[in-house]
């Protein structure tokens, strides 16, 4: 069985609408392209570190639309080579049209296509589509998330954990890293259970001995 791989760009108060320019996503949003004055070498150098190995993208419609009016026509690079070449999903309850090769629509059961697509490819990553990140993140369709979290507040927009979330543990898999502007780079694993809670006015803080960290 596969990953399934969230890429996610956020700002500090967690909104991931339309980090990359203004016609992403502008209704209601005055901060389209709220990414592009912070990105630097390093976080560069970290996304395409994280593609490694990427043999599938899940989409949402809007996003797929975005990457489908550019990327077939980026002949060089090695993120262009990738997403031209590895197969597209693409989860729309409408009939849209894709006409970026290797496209194929999800069927309208969700869950049941993300895990059929997790059972046929090793690394599947999904990009943006903050919607469809909201059903995975609701029936835990995921196994990583990579989270590059921005220094900047914005007060409005789409946030990342925006409604489709249910208690969750995750773990930290490596290390926060920060880059020059600010810009932290975390990447987490879905863990079992839901969150606990305790006492923090009972000496063992209502965790038992064992449970202590």
């Amino acid at each position: 069985m596969g990953l399934i791989h969230i890429e996610m760009f956020a700002t500090l108060d967690l909104v991931g609408q339309a980090p990359g320019g203004p016609d992403e996503d502008p209704v209601g949003f005055p901060f389209g392209g709220w990414q592009a004055p912070l990105l630097n070498e390093v976080t560069g150098a970290q996304i395409s570190a994280a593609y490694e190995g990427t043999d599938a993208l899940l989409l949402g419609r809007r996003t797929y639309d975005i990457f489908a009016a550019y990327w077939p026509h980026q002949k060089e690079g090695e993120i262009a080579e990738l997403f031209n070449r590895i197969p597209k999903y693409v989860a729309s309850r409408g009939t849209p049209d894709l006409p970026w090769a290797g496209s194929t629509q999800l069927g309208p059961d969700l869950a049941a296509a993300v895990r059929e697509i997790r059972d046929r490819h090793e690394d599947v990553k999904v990009v943006g589509s903050l919607d469809l990140v909201q059903t995975l993140l609701r029936e835990k369709l995921f196994d990583r998330l990579d989270l590059w979290v921005h220094p900047i507040v914005l007060g409005v927009g789409k946030k990342v954990f925006d409604g489709g979330a249910v208690p969750t543990n995750l773990t930290l898999l490596e290390p926060p890293v920060a880059g020059p502007e600010g810009t932290v780079y975390l990447r987490y694993g879905l863990a079992d259970g839901t969150p606990a809670t305790g006492d923090m006015s009972a000496p063992d803080r209502g965790l038992g001995k064992d449970d202590l960290r």
